[in-house]
């Protein structure tokens, strides 16, 4: 999965398998084989506290201990009472907190309050959520020690500062299934980073997806054991388990793409082929070598669309291409319908562009029209409002959000079809939905009594064939005046909202967790985004002043270098 986040920094490099994950223990099997490479520590330890050092100075210096990759944090336990460091538990999570926070010495009661803003938290699995907007009130109290200050009453889990964070651990993509089978969809986990990151993420994925993701999605290693430690020759890393059925099938195929892809996208180690065993022996799968690359397994590219995903945009009510600017063929592309917000699925199989639905203001509303991409469309669904159209890469079917609250999905040939989202309505009223290209996620922009915000949900379909739109997260709650959301690739959205320094709308890059929101230049732009489209490997597209523009580079560019801008609204990529 591509990324734009800037998130983590320099990655610290880890001498002992047991201490490289978030650092919680969720192991299944007890890990015996070290790690194939020499062990090394670089980086800077925290520092011992400081004789006759005030409480004050002592609460901090704890803080300061947590930024340790040494397992159990000894330094952090040497600020503590004895009885306090034997009882402290450093595995129940991390709260990130900004770099300014104020200490207050509580007058006569042996008590140091921290105030703090809040980034996120952590939990055993490594997964993040975001807390952005919230204060941490964390009291200490303090006793005396052989004349030494130490706390007596710390908080389980760890208090880490955010530049702290970004310098020790690393955001690492676990790959589960599609309902489709046929595509692997990111479940972003944080883990220290070092020798034993690649064991460490195997664990975890193993372990199964995350709370907010595991509804929609499936995994084939489930069940499976780590036999050993995940060694590395060179760039191969050598991934043995058991308890996995060594029969070829579609699910043994999945299981090995899942590995693949998880363990080649790591960003600070260097794995380019993964080598899957099952008891010992190498995987039996057809046409498929011991040593697997994700050129094997590029049919579950994650972020996968067809060559035909071209930007449209719509001018005058008419649908074109940014290619060439140009009307695509049939009505649409003629003006018949005056749309004012269009959607285009490509048909799986021939790679064409194949179905087009575009909503058309009516007298009482709005009407959303459906039919083949140069055909005649004709009206499936009404409502007073209808919000843009959106679809995803894995199937022919085109979702809209009629009236604010209810969810209806339209598949190529059939009727409207109801979206349970039972939750939705409590949180406002739903102005933008967008699908993730692989369909598993999507991404809203929902009004509620303090404006706008973004959510993001996970789609989760039944055998039975209905769908449901649930567990819903905030994503970027600092921003607002949200405006519009696409998704960049399938985990990071781009998303236009305010400026909080500037009354004026500007693009933002941010993880589907939350993790990474990055301003994005508006350099080139003749004014204020009204809308923004994107799709993996594509140049994002925004309106802006009724003209259509493109990212190049750093700086929003014509269609048509060096000519004009040209007019259009409501860009979008077909899926």
């Amino acid at each position: 999965m591509s990324r734009l986040r800037a998130v983590l920094a320099t990655a610290l490099l880890l001498g002992l398998a047991g201490c490289s994950t978030v650092p919680m223990t969720s192991s299944t099997v007890q890990i015996t084989q070290a790690p194939g490479r020499p062990a090394e520590v670089v980086g800077i330890e925290p520092l011992a506290p400081e004789p006759g050092a005030a409480p004050e100075d002592i609460v901090k210096s704890f803080i300061d201990a947590a930024a340790s990759t040494r397992f159990g944090h000894p330094v952090a336990r040497e600020h503590l009472t004895e009885e306090a460091a034997r009882a402290w538990d450093d595995e129940t999570g991390i709260r990130v907190i900004g770099q300014e926070y104020a200490t207050t010495v509580m007058p006569d009661s042996g008590t140091v309050e921290v105030t703090a803003n809040v980034i996120g938290t952590i939990d055993d699995r490594g997964v993040f959520t975001i807390a952005e907007g919230t204060t941490l009130t964390q009291q200490y109290t303090l006793e005396q020690v052989d004349d030494e200050w130490r706390i007596s009453d710390p908080p389980d889990g760890l208090i880490i500062l955010e530049p702290d964070f970004q310098r020790l651990y690393e955001e690492a993509a676990l790959y589960f299934v599609d309902p489709t089978g046929s595509r692997l969809v990111p479940d972003p986990r944080y883990v220290l980073a070092g020798e034993a990151l690649p064991t460490t993420i195997v664990e975890r994925l193993v372990s199964g997806p995350s709370p907010y993701l595991a509804a929609g999605v499936g995994n084939r290693l489930a069940g499976a054991q780590l036999r050993s430690a995940v060694t590395l020759d060179g760039q191969l890393a050598v991934v043995d388990l058991t308890n996995l059925p060594a029969e070829a099938s579609p699910a043994l195929n999945a299981a090995a793409a899942q590995l693949v892809w998880t363990l080649t996208s790591l960003r600070n180690v260097s794995i380019n082929s993964v080598e899957v065993r099952i008891d010992g022996e190498p995987v039996p799968i057809d046409d498929v070598p011991d040593e697997q690359t994700t050129d094997h397994w590029s049919g579950f590219n994650p972020d996968a669309v067809p060559l035909e995903t071209v930007g449209h945009y719509l001018t005058g009510g008419a649908l074109h291409t940014v290619t060439t600017g140009e009307p695509t063929p049939g009505p649409a592309g003629a003006g018949a319908y005056g749309l004012t917000e269009a959607a285009v699925s490509v048909d799986g199989a021939s790679g064409e562009l194949s179905f087009l639905v575009g909503v058309r203001p009516e007298a009482s509303g709005a009407s959303l029209l459906a039919g083949p991409y140069d055909g005649e469309l004709a009206p499936v669904l009404s409502g007073a409002r209808l919000t843009s159209p959106t679809v995803a890469a894995t199937r022919p079917e085109v979702w809209v959000v009629r009236d604010d609250s209810s969810v209806v999905r339209v598949q190529a040939g059939g009727p409207p079809q109801a979206v349970t989202a039972p939750t939705l309505p409590g949180l406002g009223a739903t102005r933008v939905l967008r699908l993730s290209p692989d369909g598993v996620r999507a991404a809203l922009i929902v009004e509620g009594p303090t404006g706008r915000a973004l959510q993001v949900g996970t789609v989760v379909r039944a055998e039975d064939g209905s769908v449901a739109l649930r567990d819903f997260r905030a994503i970027a709650p600092t921003l607002s005046r949200v405006v519009d959301v696409a998704w960049r690739d399938s985990g990071t959205l781009l998303v236009l909202a305010g400026d909080a320094g500037e009354d004026r709308v500007v693009p933002y890059s941010v993880g589907v967790d939350g993790w990474g929101l990055t301003q994005i230049p508006r350099s080139g732009l003749p004014g204020q985004p009204q809308s923004i489209a994107a799709a993996p490997a594509r140049q994002p597209l925004v309106s802006a002043n009724g003209t259509i523009w493109q990212l190049a580079g750093g700086t929003w560019v014509t269609l048509v270098r060096g000519q004009e801008p040209l007019p259009g609204m409501a860009p979008f990529y077909p899926l």
